[in-house]
């Protein structure tokens, strides 16, 4: 809500993206009371979710324009809110044209990334703001807690165990759902968010192997790895499939927000690196509900949800590397820079200040730097590189 408030009435539309069920049309109901609270007229407010019935008609750009002018036709701006418009064929035509109205304001919601894609740049370009909505942050997470409870969560490191496993769709926290119930709904999320805003928007027809590309990207979390090693991989299984085609799968889960593509930056020569990038996935627990809870998997997950809650801070990430060492994530904002490094837990404190420090305090810049790891008892501070438990770095109100 803030990033959208200082937009509110601009002549912007304003597109929200995120993947299936991690609060869009909550976010656009919020911002039509608090629109309506504003003192606009209820009738000066436009909202059409085209995931239900009553709106199903509304399937061309041409009907959803004439269903709109023919309500607005009193005085006044009227505030448009259309969630989940990729539903509608041709809906930036629609767009457009209401843009280039004087007394309308604009918000649209969509679970694919393909909204921005080059058609709508073209009809609107330099016209648009885009807000990307992530899954609840641990900070939000535990207000939900709070609300559901009616008690203010007190350990937080206690609590962030529960929040690695559950992850942060709205839907899991709603209720005092046990983990297997909870992954039952984060399933049907996934599956939803497979079959509408993958399968049938790339019409793909291998949907078996979609899937096992899937589950290969999830037990890979924060390994660097190329469409390449998918193809060798699935090779080495005696599964023939062409490097075109993974390519095409990955980028169609990036596109519903499956998955999220984090490039790497070499530290030393300035540059972005075009191999060997990092998949990460939209929520942790996609992978504990498609692949079941592995340990194994922690690591990775550790990784994820700090590379998370930087993007939702509006930092770019990316992985980091200097000469033969790696640094999880830089992260950018304006002017500036954050290194951080994940590491489950520092077992010996000269190993882990070989392993997870070093790469730090070769960099010889003086922007943050930190070590982020689950170790309830070990605390030092090494030449400037701070060390945070992960419950204190993601509560941290800046970096």
């Amino acid at each position: 809500m803030k990033q959208i408030r200082p937009f509110i009435g601009k002549p912007f539309v304003k597109v929200i993206t995120g993947i299936r069920r991690c609060g869009k049309s909550s976010i656009l109901m919020m911002l039509r009371d608090e629109i309506q609270s504003n003192g606009v007229a209820p009738e000066n407010i436009l909202y059409i979710n085209f995931e239900n019935l009553d709106f199903s008609d509304l399937n061309t750009a041409e009907k959803l324009h004439n269903y709109l002018k023919e309500r607005m036709t009193g005085e006044g701006r009227y505030y448009i809110l259309l969630d989940e418009i990729q539903e509608v064929k041709r809906w930036e035509k629609a767009v457009n044209s209401l843009l280039a109205g004087a007394n309308s304001d604009l918000y649209i919601t969509g679970s694919n990334s393909r909204l921005l894609s080059s058609e709508l740049a073209t009809y609107i370009a330099g016209r648009y703001i885009e807000i990307k909505i992530n899954t609840l942050s641990f900070r939000e997470y535990l207000l939900f807690k709070e609300v559901r409870t009616g008690a203010k969560p007190v350990d937080m490191r206690e609590e962030v165990r529960d929040y690695i496993r559950l992850g942060g769709f709205p839907a899991v926290h709603i209720g005092d759902y046990e983990e297997d119930t909870a992954y039952r709904i984060v399933n049907d999320i996934y599956s939803s968010a497979i079959l509408r805003d993958t399968v049938q928007r790339h019409n793909i027809r291998n949907i078996e192997l979609l899937e096992r590309v899937v589950k290969f990207v999830f037990d890979n979390i924060g390994n660097t790895f190329s469409a390449k090693n998918v193809a060798d991989y699935f090779k080495s299984q005696q599964r023939k499939i062409d490097l075109n085609t993974v390519y095409n799968y990955l980028s169609a889960l990036e596109s519903a927000y499956i998955i999220r593509k984090i490039p790497r930056y070499d530290i030393k020569g300035k540059e972005i690196l075009q191999t060997n990038e990092k998949y990460y996935i939209g929520d942790q627990s996609l992978a504990y509900a498609v692949m079941g809870y592995k340990d194994r998997l922690i690591a990775g997950i550790l990784e994820n949800i700090v590379m998370l809650e930087l993007e939702r801070r509006g930092y770019r990430v990316f992985v980091g590397k200097l000469d033969t060492k790696e640094v999880d994530f830089i992260a950018e904002r304006k002017n500036e820079k954050v290194y951080v490094q994940v590491s489950y837990t520092p077992a010996v404190a000269q190993e882990t200040i070989n392993r997870e420090f070093a790469p730090l305090l070769a960099i010889k810049d003086h922007y943050p730097k930190y070590v982020v790891t689950m170790d309830d008892f070990w605390n030092d501070n090494v030449e400037g590189v701070k060390h945070k438990h992960l419950a204190e770095f993601l509560l941290m109100d800046v970096y």
